[in-house]
């Protein structure tokens, strides 16, 4: 079949390698000039298993009653008169249930893990490197009633097959020397040795060259301006390029993988998920001492950061900023992360030379995606990844091509429909 992706992020890239590998034809339209220019741009780096409990959790509602009022805190909700958001805010505080969190905690793990194993292989099938590391990735913690929370969460993924081990702080100083500085106000963590790190951008831009040896199509600088129907298919889309008119172009089957801004094009057709756009910041420090800088990938739970050593460069990412389609860097947000890594690492890199950048994620508010069909027999989604797009990229890949080809996955995708 003639297949055409939106989006040349890390899941619409990997969506498209993996129908080309199915066998179809493929087509990836994206507005940006090249891939991996947007959220995939300057993301956290983890591949991180250990991440699948989402922010709706039964301890959220404390912490951001905790956060209010702090321009600098790990949580800003910037309320708007917006039926939208707050739609997304109501379903945000049903799936901070406990039940609902231990089946989201569930979903994502499986999804997780199946994308994980999936990126080992294609890193051994084709050699493609992205500035890669598999040392695993610590989670440290600051305050026991957070440490005892995350015990419980670890023994559930363990049970599901992600392993985190606990470690004491001078275990945790033995793995990753570098926070030896921190080690009087950590109180515990724990260690999942599998996960990873690597460049998302470098990753999809690389990809993306050996999808073009594959065949695929990149029409790069396109803007979807809208999705032609009739009854119950997409009959093609029009898009405007930079020099020329609009033009229609038409496929048998259509993937939307546009990440936050999906919802403005299928509202249209009367298919609205539950996405909002929730601004992330990151922090990229030049190394200029490598013996004080990490070299295994942390997560500081408290403040909802990570740090990945990425090469001679170190990625420090997290916070969010439910602000609608906003995507100016504030200021405060970014000195906050460069305060806290400060702390953390004082010698590590040259802090007034910290690139800042901020990046919208597509949030569910259970955190899983949407991969699969629609109500349109050939319009189908791969989108909604959160914070988790490059560690579900290969995993929701896959799947979407076995759902567009008609094949069964290897995993239950039922709950990543639409329709769920």
């Amino acid at each position: 079949m003639k297949v055409i992706v939106f989006g040349a992020g890390v899941v619409g890239v990997a969506g498209a390698w993996f129908l080309s590998k199915a066998g179809h034809e493929v087509t990836v339209v994206e507005r940006q000039y090249a891939a991996g220019l947007e959220t995939s741009f300057a993301n956290g780096g983890q591949i991180s298993v250990s991440h699948a409990e989402p922010w709706a959790n039964p301890g959220a509602l404390a912490q951001l009653v905790k956060w209010l009022g702090r321009e600098d805190a790990p949580l800003v909700f910037r309320l708007r008169a917006d039926m939208r958001q707050w739609r997304w805010g109501l379903r945000f505080l049903f799936e901070c249930l406990p039940w609902r969190n231990r089946s989201n905690i569930i979903g994502i793990l499986r999804l997780a893990l199946y994308s994980r194993t999936l990126l080992k292989a294609l890193r051994a099938e084709t050699g493609i490197q992205y500035d890669h590391s598999e040392r695993g990735i610590l989670h440290f913690y600051t305050e026991r009633a957070q440490l005892d929370a995350a015990h419980a969460v670890a023994r559930l993924m363990t049970e599901f097959g992600c392993e985190r081990r606990p470690k004491t702080p001078q275990e945790m100083v033995a793995i990753e020397p570098a926070l030896a500085h921190a080690l009087p106000h950590i109180v515990g963590g724990d260690y999942a040795p599998d996960d990873e790190v690597g460049d998302a951008c470098m990753f999809t831009q690389r990809l993306a060259a050996l999808c073009k040896r594959r065949g695929v199509k990149f029409l790069y600088g396109a803007t979807i301006e809208r999705l032609a129907r009739s009854g119950d298919r997409i009959d093609g889309v029009c898009i405007r390029r930079a020099v020329g008119d609009a033009r229609m172009i038409a496929a048998d089957a259509y993937v939307v993988a546009l990440g936050s801004y999906s919802p403005l094009l299928l509202r249209p057709l009367g298919i609205e998920p539950l996405i909002y756009p929730v601004k992330g910041y990151s922090v990229t420090i030049p190394i200029t001492n490598p013996d004080a800088a990490p070299h295994v990938s942390l997560t500081d739970d408290g403040h909802k950061l990570v740090f990945s050593r990425l090469g001679g460069r170190l990625r420090v990412a997290g916070t969010a900023e439910l602000n609608d389609y906003d995507t100016s860097v504030n200021q405060v947000r970014c000195d906050a992360i460069l305060r806290r890594t400060a702390e953390l690492f004082p010698q590590a890199g040259g802090f007034g030379d910290a690139t800042r950048w901020a990046g919208l994620r597509p949030a569910t508010p259970s955190n899983l995606p949407y991969v699969g069909g629609t109500p349109y027999h050939n319009l189908f989604l791969n989108t909604g990844h959160g914070t988790l797009g490059w560690t579900l990229a290969c995993g929701s890949g896959h799947v979407l091509a076995d759902v567009v080809s008609g094949r069964a996955p290897a995993i239950d995708a039922a709950a990543y429909a639409v329709t769920r």
